[in-house]
């Protein structure tokens, strides 16, 4: 019931003011980001929205329009308005209007109601993927236009639960270990089982398609041998880049009984094609020219997979979307730590993929102790005078670099990395130029994307034993990063307003710390500056997660602070 006290102001045009200094901000927060997604986080209000697509995956897992209207109402400090509780009755109720199941050899089209049929009969995009109408709701559609089909339905406001089922891929029979290779106790953690039985859905037509989401250290890897340990079937798993493909076939020969020959290694440096197969997007996306054919995407022929698995599904790229497609009596399974993709292909990720199937919020599992506490910083510094007119006078997208690059930073960057000299540091930019400058300042080794694969796990590896306390990256560390003692990340220049990426960059230091201790995670941001912009941009969806960001400028040295007495 609307009373006063409460943090949260429902707006007509679907968007939600949340009081940030409420004592009932946290428990709101946790329970809008489940239907609503965060718009701005400035320091005292957020601003939330409600979309169609979140509304549809709050219905794909399983909740009812009765409880987002009853969240609202339990939150609101005033009468929600009379058009929002319609509204997501209205969204919600779409989900499972239309559906598409399997009789015999036929894709049936089928529809709730005859009106909603009529009005996908007359719409002529809709229609060129009919190959006919049988009664007054369904409908018969070419298997191969399955996916496509998905596509253009959402994009009328109509998503399609997809209950037609999947081809049986190649049995592929292994165990899960209860104690790795490596020789430590192995188990799927709770959270981890829930994921993947809500992904498998029993083995029946509900599930098989969809995306988990859970923070970067959650153990998504795990969640994904859980999954293929049901099925027993032939996968191709499709990932960022080399490294993450290596960590996923270290990980599967250390924690189940799959031999070396049954899983393949399919990049630029191999093409092993085998009942496992672990390839890079990549390699699936080269081709030799502009115009030419992608010649790898013959792997989704070259043996009859039972799981597709798309490990960091916000990167997907858009060729890959357009084979996957074609695809879809293939189960597919998407992990993520974020369903925030810069090109704003959502839409694409729920219909051919799937829609979300679980998630878990980063504080719950910080809470729980399964990642890292993380405290987060903003350290905001001046731009030189030197350079406040040559800013004044650029284009915007120059003007960021030159923020980003801002000479200050490195002066920062050395008192913090000083401070830490005890700890595992990762400083992480976007400008290689910068970096190199950086590099020799630290004396520390600069990894970018032209490091080789050999030289990288080289210095991977002297970081994890400890031989090396600082490495400096470019963007190849964004992802599939597994340094599980990196206690520190120095952000000094990112991809303008990024969230996936700060989202990414914040993952690398949240494997929990044998000793216990905190991780910190420090942006240095150029004051009044396209930089500052950037920075708010990036930081919604850890906002939205629960972190709260400390701001202060270079000379408060906050790094070297008491944690308490920086939140008092």
């Amino acid at each position: 019931m609307a009373k006063a006290s409460n943090p949260l102001i429902v707006q007509s045009d679907k968007s939600m003011l949340l009081e940030v200094d409420n004592p009932l901000y946290e428990v709101a927060r946790d329970s809008l980001a489940r239907f609503a997604e965060l718009v701005k986080s400035p320091e005292y209000v957020h601003t939330y929205r409600i979309t169609p697509l979140s509304l549809w995956n709050a219905a794909s897992t399983g909740m009812t329009p009765d409880e987002v209207v009853k969240t609202l109402e339990t939150y609101a400090k005033y009468p929600i308005p009379g058009n929002i509780a319609r509204e997501i009755i209205d969204y919600m109720s779409r989900y499972g209007q239309i559906s598409l199941e399997k009789e015999g050899d036929r894709l049936i089209l089928s529809c709730a109601t005859q009106n909603l049929a009529e009005e996908l009969w007359t719409n002529k995009r809709v229609r060129e993927l009919i190959l006919e109408r049988l009664d007054k709701k369904r409908m018969v559609i070419e298997p191969s236009m399955r996916g496509l089909v998905k596509q253009v339905l959402i994009e009328f406001g109509h998503p399609v639960e997809d209950v037609a089922g999947y081809v049986e891929g190649e049995e592929l029979h292994f165990e899960l270990r209860s104690t790795s290779l490596s020789g430590r106790p192995f188990k799927l953690r709770d959270y981890q089982e829930a994921s993947a039985a809500a992904f498998h859905a029993g083995g029946g037509v509900s599930g098989g398609s969809g995306v988990v989401v859970l923070p970067c250290g959650a153990g998504k890897t795990m969640v994904g041998m859980g999954i293929m340990y049901r099925l027993q079937t032939s996968v191709l798993i499709l990932c960022p880049n080399v490294v993450a493909v290596r960590q996923w076939i270290t990980e599967l020969l250390d924690k189940t009984t799959l031999k070396p020959e049954q899983i393949g290694e399919y990049t630029g440096d191999t093409k092993a094609v085998r009942p496992v197969t672990v390839a890079t997007y990549q390699i699936l996306t080269w081709r030799r020219s502009k115009d030419g054919e992608f010649e790898h995407f013959k792997i989704f022929e070259a043996r009859k997979w039972g799981l597709i698995i798309y490990d960091e599904v916000h990167l997907l790229p858009a060729p890959v979307f357009r084979v996957t497609a074609s695809i879809q009596a293939t189960r597919r399974l998407g992990l993520t730590a974020t369903l925030v993709r810069e090109d704003e292909r959502e839409e694409d990720v729920f219909s051919l993929i799937g829609p979300k199937k679980y998630d878990v919020p980063w504080k719950q599992l910080e809470d729980q102790g399964w990642i890292a506490t993380a405290v987060c910083y903003e350290i905001r510094i001046e731009l030189p005078e030197g350079l406040k007119r040559k800013y004044a006078v650029e284009e915007d997208r120059r003007k960021y670099r030159i923020a980003a690059e801002n000479p200050v930073k490195l002066e920062i960057l050395r008192k913090i990395v000083e401070h830490h000299h005890k700890d595992n540091i990762l400083v992480i930019g976007m400008y290689l130029d910068q970096l190199n400058i950086i590099a020799d300042e630290l004396d520390a080794p600069l990894i970018t994307g032209k490091t080789s694969n050999t030289e990288r796990g080289e210095l991977y590896g002297a970081f994890r034993r400890g031989e090396l306390k600082t490495l400096v990256v470019s963007k190849v560390a964004n992802f599939a990063l597994d340094l599980p003692d990196a206690n520190v990340a120095i952000q000094v220049s990112g991809t303008f307003g990024s969230r996936q990426e700060e989202a990414q960059r914040l993952g690398r230091i949240l494997r929990p710390k044998t000793d216990g201790s905190l991780a910190r995670f420090y942006s240095i941001v150029t004051k009044d500056t396209r930089d500052m912009d950037f920075a708010a941009k990036r930081q919604l969806f850890l906002t939205e997660q629960g972190y709260q960001y400390i701001i202060a400028s270079g000379e408060e040295e906050v790094w070297k602070e008491p944690i308490q007495k920086l939140f008092c």
